[in-house]
């Protein structure tokens, strides 16, 4: 439909999973795309859409936890394609562990990456938009996990509690320039991820491999875990004009499991 035509999107965290399927939904739709990730070089999945898409992609290296990662990554971004019109701020770490035994390297690493990264993008590219004039969208990735506490997982949790409040605060921030933020909160993705997430919660809860990823998507209540393809529309929506009047929400994408 072309919805996303002349536009520059970066993404984070876009070597694979729900950022390379929204890299690919945003390049459907007419986007130029910078990809971002901590590789040296693009993953194979992402290199195979850059060979598809030589005029329209391109992968950069970037830690989202340093300043001058950050501001090189929007240099590359705007030398290749100009103007960033939307950012999708994806890159992000779990871990979990009982609380009494959730240590500070733990809590340092999700909140460096899922918390200051995502600030560090996030401010630097509405700076980019507010300095030159320019409306955008921004879309934050938060987690029904930023819903709700889980006993095991109080660091990832609180982390992306934080992606919601500063989706909030930036959005009321920015609305006088006509820049949206929002953000989306996924359910239970099937990705590589979940194979680590899996294994922790084997060895914590005493479950067999595989156990703990089977049961939470029957929990879902349509039945089945989400792909990163279920992400993608709503990825599309709000960075697009269909959302022209949305602003300061995150979007549940979960199949149900939470309501609000």
């Amino acid at each position: 439909m072309n919805r996303l035509a002349s536009r520059h999107a970066l993404l984070t965290g876009a070597g694979g999973g729900i950022g390379l399927a929204v890299a690919e939904g945003y390049l459907a739709e007419g986007a130029s795309c910078t990809v971002a990730d901590l590789a040296p070089q693009a993953p194979p999945a992402l290199a195979a859409v850059m060979a598809r898409h030589p005029a329209q992609l391109q992968y950069v290296q970037a830690d989202v936890t340093s300043v001058e990662s950050v501001r090189a990554l929007l240099a590359a971004a705007q030398l290749r394609f100009g103007p960033i019109d939307i950012l999708f701020n994806n890159a992000a770490v779990f871990d979990m562990a009982p609380l009494l035994e959730s240590d500070l390297d733990m809590y340092q690493r999700l909140f460096d990456v899922n918390v200051k990264g995502m600030f560090l993008v996030m401010q630097q590219v509405l700076q980019s938009m507010r300095d030159a004039g320019r409306t955008g969208a921004i879309v934050n990735l938060a987690s029904q996990a930023g819903r709700r506490g889980e006993a095991l997982v109080a660091h990832y949790c609180a982390s992306k509690a934080a992606v919601i409040s500063y989706t909030q605060s930036a959005a009321l921030a920015m609305a006088p320039y006509g820049i949206r933020v929002n953000g989306i909160a996924p359910g239970v993705v099937d990705t590589p991820m979940w194979n680590h997430v899996d294994s922790l919660f084997a060895r914590y809860e005493g479950l067999q491999p595989g156990e703990k990823k089977k049961a939470v998507g029957l929990a879902v209540p349509l039945g089945r875990m989400g792909t990163p393809a279920d992400l993608v529309g709503a990825a599309i929506f709000l960075a697009s004009d269909d959302s022209a009047y949305i602003t300061a929400q995150t979007l549940n994408v979960d199949g149900g499991s939470v309501m609000s």
